[in-house]
């Protein structure tokens, strides 16, 4: 339920191009191109809290580099607790010339959020595979799921968002709630505690270090996860 930019890298950097091949002496040097990919990572608004701004993210932890697929999937939960929270603006990438890029260049802007223990109920995570869903449940009965280091990359969020202690517009690079920092410049908020109900998602990437799923169920189904 990652994200595939660097988090870390140092605004404003240049990548050296690359050495040029083995060629016979007096042969002109041939210059490998670079790539340069920026973008503007978005601000979260902090007008978002009330709405709602939700919860588990992408890029940190475990420092995510995998390219993304591309392919948006749901994550719902009647309810999530958390302690150690931060979130910010970051781009995914998809592998290069991936089918499901379309006319976005291969990048998805993306809020990554972290949590550094998190427990949720009733878990659901769905993806549509094209006329049939990917369903996966966990967390209904007495046990609820647990992650440590969890992040999510979301480009939809929604519920009912409750933060204790929370400090909005802090520089992403000086984070320190949970074991992710983001780029420097950039906006961002965190808090010590976070409790949503009816969390409702549309991720591209999610990672923890440890992810326990207890009465853990995936099935084919012509429905995605409850609304």
């Amino acid at each position: 339920m990652a994200s595939s930019s660097d988090a870390t890298a140092s605004p404003g950097s240049t990548p050296e191009p690359p050495e040029s091949g083995s060629a016979a002496e007096g042969s002109p040097e041939r210059r490998g191109r670079v790539r340069l990919r920026r973008a503007a990572v978005m601000a979260v608004p902090a007008t978002a809290i009330a709405a709602g701004l939700a919860i588990m993210t992408a890029q940190g932890a475990l420092g995510v580099q995998f390219a993304i697929s591309g392919m948006p999937f749901t994550v719902t939960a009647t309810e999530l607790d958390g302690t150690g929270f931060e979130q910010f603006g970051a781009l995914d990438n998809m592998a290069d010339d991936s089918p499901n890029a379309g006319d976005t260049g291969g990048q998805v802007l993306v809020v990554t959020s972290a949590i550094k223990n998190a427990t949720l109920t009733k878990l659901c995570q769905a993806v549509d595979l094209g006329g049939t869903n990917l369903v996966i449940t966990a967390g209904g009965g007495k046990d609820k799921v647990t992650a440590t280091d969890l992040t999510t990359d979301s480009t939809e969020l929604s519920g009912d968002a409750a933060f204790g202690k929370i400090e909005i517009g802090n520089d992403a690079s000086t984070l320190n709630k949970a074991r992710v920092q983001g780029p420097k410049g950039v906006f961002s908020q965190q808090a010590d505690t976070v409790h949503i109900d009816n969390l409702n998602q549309t991720n591209y990437a999610t990672t923890a270090a440890v992810f326990k799923l207890p009465g853990l169920k995936l099935r084919f189904s012509d429905k995605g996860c409850p609304q």
